[in-house]
């Protein structure tokens, strides 16, 4: 599998159910985690973009559960951009085993907003120089 970025994540027993399944909504968490990990590898940090007024906020989530994952299973988030847009991404989300069997696929629309006011805005063309470079 190609991806843009890869981030492993390592399941611990706070991640699942009684049966130790992941519970399903962690996995948003985990996506989330990896698209943050991937700015910062881009050298782009979310705190200094709130010092600016600026964030990326979730518009849109397509999530499909094909096998769970389970307690103490060591897993991976290939991410790659399917869309860039002006003021939006479109991120293309797998997480996949040590096998590279897929387990949960996601489509994650962000917006790039100013805080002050929520209203969409161009996305910083420094940020959009680096996601053409990967995408």
């Amino acid at each position: 599998m190609t991806s843009a970025h890869q981030f492993p994540i390592r399941i611990y027993y706070e991640d699942t159910d009684a049966g130790g399944i992941v519970y399903y909504a962690n996995y948003l968490r985990f996506f989330e985690r990896a698209r943050t990990e991937w700015l910062r590898d881009l050298g782009i940090e979310q705190d200094q973009l709130l010092a600016q007024n600026i964030a990326f906020v979730v518009r849109k989530v397509e999530m499909e559960n094909k096998a769970p994952a389970r307690f103490n299973q060591l897993v991976t988030v290939h991410s790659t951009l399917s869309k860039v847009q002006k003021a939006s991404i479109v991120f293309q989300q797998v997480l996949v085993d040590d096998t590279n069997k897929i387990l949960v696929t996601a489509a994650v629309k962000v917006a790039c907003v100013d805080i002050a006011n929520m209203k969409p805005q161009a996305i910083p063309a420094d940020i959009l120089k680096e996601f053409n470079h990967v995408s």
